[in-house]
């Protein structure tokens, strides 16, 4: 078994040039025609030669560099929960302007009606196991 280790990185390595190569937009492609980069990764891929060299100067790659931080360009997609923008809209909306942060309007809704709100089902035992108070069956 482990004497196929060899044979199935070289494979894999050769597979992901190649569709590595087939996904980049042909902008980004560097020196030659991407055709003429994937004939060079299926033909050399058995020796190591033409994924090594796609993966090395076929592409250009937004990498970290000395610099390290952040890369000026489009910025990636964030979440909407990270997103200031997004969370600044909410309170634009309209439906939580006025509203506490603490909870209150919600049972203040459920009052609305002119009787007591529900109260959620209180817990039949203590820690202790002891029942308390009528059971929810």
């Amino acid at each position: 078994m482990l004497r196929y280790l060899p044979f199935l990185l070289v494979l894999a390595l050769m597979i992901y040039a190649f569709i590595d190569c087939l996904n980049t937009p042909e902008e980004e492609v560097r020196g030659l025609p991407k055709v003429v980069w994937i004939i060079i990764i299926l033909l050399f891929g058995e020796v190591l030669v033409g994924p090594v060299v796609w993966l090395l100067a076929g592409k250009n790659r937004a990498g970290g560099g000395a610099g390290g931080g952040r890369q000026a360009g489009p910025q990636r997609w964030v979440a909407p929960d990270d997103n200031p923008d997004f969370l600044k809209s909410l309170s634009k909306d309209g439906k939580d302007a006025g509203a506490p942060k603490d909870g209150t309007a919600a049972r203040d809704a459920t009052d609305a009606g002119g009787g007591r709100a529900e109260e959620p089902p209180k817990d039949v035992t203590d820690p202790t196991g002891e029942e308390k108070g009528p059971r929810a069956d």
